[in-house]
């Protein structure tokens, strides 16, 4: 444990890269305060936080905010060295309107931005994903790098990817015409995988959930770039530590990319009773184009299929030294938190 007075923001608290944030933080002896919608969920984050194997809470306090509200994140900043803005709206349904979501995520940064420029914060991590870097790069030979920008008007972008490339676009402008003293870096992760520190489960999870308890029936033609949550969350510490992580965005991707049908038979390999009604058999894509004409969830996943980005996480290891785990790590840890969480019956 390194011994710190240093303070650090998490915003988010009770999220699943927020919270393997938090406990890597608490280990390294930083103190940290979160950011909650409400003081009722501290219980849970205890919980979480325990389940994680911490034991001490005496460096960790909350302040209720709300990205879509001014309300306490002046209060929130005070002390504080670092911020690592990792929340990001929630929406329960998809929203009629895309601005529902867009304007959230960039006004909620930009308010982030502020505040921690106000306060005398010396650097924030934010993170972005990979929808506001590669989306727009379908050639398979074509290396996707912290250079590339996903076109926000890409065709068959989703509003929430639409929504991140814009605050991230957003956060890049703020900082270039009002950052002052504070510096920016950048976090932009592929599918996070991994252990759950508790029975909330996230996207990632309910992907492949359906892969394993026999939902999907047959398996759409779709890759994924695959990076272990505790990895994400090193990232995101490296890179607030790091000087030269100032101004900097980094691309977070474990071993590369696998498709759904990979995933499959490395788990029916490794714990063959957790993939006993798995499907193995491919979904033609015509049949999804067929389908999305009339079903939603079809078209949602239409763009994602038959398209393999290839993706470099060359800088992050070179600049900030950061060592990912395996694919197979990632993917067997999120197997075993769904069979522990009860939501695989095997």
């Amino acid at each position: 444990m390194i011994h710190t007075d240093q303070k650090v923001l998490v915003t988010g608290g009770t999220g699943f890269l927020a919270i393997h944030s938090i406990l890597q933080l608490l280990n390294r002896g930083y103190e940290v305060r979160t950011t909650i919608r409400s003081f009722k969920s501290r219980n849970k984050i205890f919980e979480m936080l325990r389940n994680g194997g911490l034991t001490d809470f005496s460096k960790l306090d909350f302040i209720e905010a709300d990205l879509t509200s001014d309300k306490n994140w002046n209060e929130a900043m005070i002390d504080c060295d670092y911020v690592l803005h990792i929340a990001s709206p929630i929406f329960l349904r998809l929203p009629k309107n895309e601005d529902e979501m867009i304007r959230p995520a960039v006004d909620g940064t930009l308010r982030v931005l502020k505040a921690a420029r106000e306060a005398g914060v010396k650097r924030v991590v934010m993170t972005s994903n990979f929808g506001a870097v590669g989306y727009s790069h379908k050639d398979k030979n074509t290396l996707i790098t912290e250079e590339s920008w996903t076109n926000p008007d890409e065709k068959g972008l989703s509003t929430y990817n639409k929504s991140k490339v814009l605050a991230e676009k957003a956060a890049w402008e703020f900082m270039n015409n009002q950052g002052g003293t504070l510096e920016l870096s950048v976090i932009n992760p592929m599918g996070i995988f991994g252990p759950a520190l508790s029975a909330d489960l996230s996207s990632g999870f309910e992907m492949l959930k359906k892969l394993l308890d026999g939902s999907m029936k047959a398996i759409p033609d779709i890759s994924l770039g695959i990076v272990d949550v505790r990895d994400v969350a090193e990232l995101h510490i490296l890179a607030m530590e790091n000087p030269e992580a100032k101004g900097q965005r980094f691309l977070a991707l474990g071993g590369g990319t696998m498709s759904l049908l990979e995933i499959v038979k490395l788990i029916k390999v490794k714990m063959p009773y957790a993939a006993r009604k798995a499907a193995t058999k491919s979904l033609p894509t015509f049949i999804i184009r067929l389908t999305a004409l009339f079903n939603d969830k079809a078209k949602a996943i239409l763009p994602l299929v038959g398209i393999y980005r290839k993706a470099s996480n060359q800088k992050a290891k070179t600049i900030l030294g950061w060592k990912p785990r395996t694919n197979e790590e990632a993917i067997m840890a999120t197997v075993i938190s769904l069979i522990k969480w009860k939501s695989l019956k095997i």
